[in-house]
């Protein structure tokens, strides 16, 4: 691979509160605890709050290794229990919630997410900051000097936007790959 390649982001995610969390219909009242999880390798897990009861807050910071073809992250809120741990509710965190478009690399975006139980019923709201670093960058970099060198300065140049398609060296519009999103 060329050193520019990357195979993988930066995913920073702050856990930070929970609110209404209940379990079996009855407010949770302590041991609650969040898994973001990428895929089976690639998850991470927050301390369990003590003192929170059904709204914990937990202010915790987790760095994931993110593969570039990853569409969502699955935020699931634990609580420990005397018959061991059970999922108290879940959520989806689309990536293109905080990555693409018009979005800054490395923009810290603040989010709540609807919680859903087993069954799929509302239970709760997760709160997370979040941001991607490493994004998606050229394998080299190509630029396109201002072909109307008159009038304007020289040194304006057009940056290439795209991923990169195959290992070649990539030129202006040459191996570049773009394209918009489309959700069916």
């Amino acid at each position: 691979m060329d050193k520019g390649h990357r195979a993988s982001r930066t995913l920073e995610i702050t856990i930070l509160s929970a609110e209404n969390l209940s379990l079996d219909r009855k407010s949770v009242k302590k041991n609650a605890y969040v898994i973001a999880r990428i895929d089976p390798i690639h998850y991470g897990s927050t301390k369990a709050d003590f003192e929170g009861g059904c709204n914990p807050s937990w202010n915790e910071k987790l760095t994931l290794d993110m593969p570039f073809q990853t569409r969502f992250i699955t935020l699931e809120v634990k609580c420990k229990t005397s018959s061991g741990d059970r999922v108290v509710g879940t959520a989806s965190l689309p990536i293109s919630d905080i990555s693409g478009d018009y979005t800054p690399e490395s923009y810290l975006h603040f989010l709540s997410y609807r919680l859903r139980d087993s069954r799929g019923e509302k239970n709760g709201i997760i709160n997370v900051s979040a941001r991607v670093k490493g994004q998606v960058e050229s394998v080299s970099p190509a630029v396109t000097k201002n072909p109307m060198r008159n009038g304007c300065s020289s040194s304006w140049q057009q940056p290439t936007l795209g991923v990169p398609a195959g290992h070649q060296k990539i030129s202006y519009y040459g191996g570049v790959v773009t394209g918009v999103p489309i959700r069916s």
